[in-house]
């Protein structure tokens, strides 16, 4: 129909009874039309989690509008919540080194239509893929790290993400340790990829380690960046089946194939607000 706003609703809150019937009885009363709802109540922590998708009819309320109506609600049942506008695209503001393929995938398929984003900056520490970048039409800005002040980088980088207004951070192969400051300054805005299923093999050369080992899987993790060094809440894993007679380039190859695509859910499903925090983990609605 025309007219109509199509909106996500997030909760997490304590479980409890009656929390879906007072959501959707609210939405309903509001003229809105539920088209995708999820709901998972963890018996472990005693939390509960939603997302839902509606549609607001030409008559009924504006997002705004929307928001100052359910606050009763959320606070009956003491919500931590978010109500976005499915037409506003989140900005994400992407960091890399000089491993090229997570970035050149992200680049494709926001150039395609298939992340439904905006990437107002591409920064770097390097300067070798200002060229693919800029072949978007999208700013690329290179801050080297000196290792004896390397707090000041960090103060460009924040700089423009600030300036941006991104919502969303990606570490797409960014060889960089992120400070304590920035870790929590980002937190819960930051996703990694790292190029290993985790918790194995960290460190350096994971496929080099992981050939020594003769694993039969390998794979890669994208997770929330914490200050604990790639500890922080998994969002999505992938895994692929290898033998004895791969070379460790051969991991190389197969490894980084498998981190564009998990890496790509990951953000996908960030900015679809398909991922709730729950803790240490997290809660995603595919």
């Amino acid at each position: 129909m025309n007219g109509q706003r199509r909106y996500v609703l997030v909760i997490a809150c304590p479980d409890t009874v009656g929390i879906v019937a007072a959501v959707s009885g609210f939405l309903t009363g509001q003229d809105c039309f539920i088209t995708e709802a999820a709901q998972y109540g963890d018996p472990l922590s005693g939390r509960f989690f939603a997302r839902m998708v509606f549609d607001v009819g030409a008559l009924g309320p504006s997002g705004s509008d929307l928001e100052k109506m359910f606050t009763p609600v959320a606070e009956r049942f003491q919500m931590i919540w978010r109500l976005c506008d499915t037409t506003r695209r989140p900005r994400v503001v992407i960091l890399v080194s000089k491993f090229s393929h997570c970035l050149v995938d992200l680049l494709h398929r926001y150039h395609t239509g298939q992340l439904a984003i905006d990437i107002p900056a591409v920064i770097s520490n390097h300067p070798d893929l200002r060229g693919i970048v800029e072949w978007y039409g999208i700013p690329y800005h290179h801050f080297p790290v000196d290792r004896a002040d390397k707090a000041a980088q960090e103060a460009q980088v924040m700089g423009v993400i600030e300036e941006v207004g991104a919502e969303l951070v990606v570490l797409a192969r960014y060889m960089q340790i992120l400070s304590t400051d920035l870790c929590t300054r980002l937190a819960g805005r930051a996703i990694n990829i790292h190029h290993s299923f985790l918790p194995s093999f960290k460190g350096a050369k994971p496929y080099h380690q992981a050939h020594a080992r003769g694993v039969k899987i390998i794979g890669a993790t994208a997770h929330y960046v914490t200050p604990d060094l790639d500890e922080g809440p998994i969002i999505e894993q992938g895994v692929e089946r290898v033998d004895h007679t791969c070379t460790p380039e051969d991991l190389v190859a197969i490894g980084r194939d498998i981190e564009t695509v998990v890496l790509a859910r990951a953000v996908r499903w960030h900015c679809e607000r398909r991922v709730l925090l729950n803790g240490a983990k997290t809660v995603v609605f595919k």
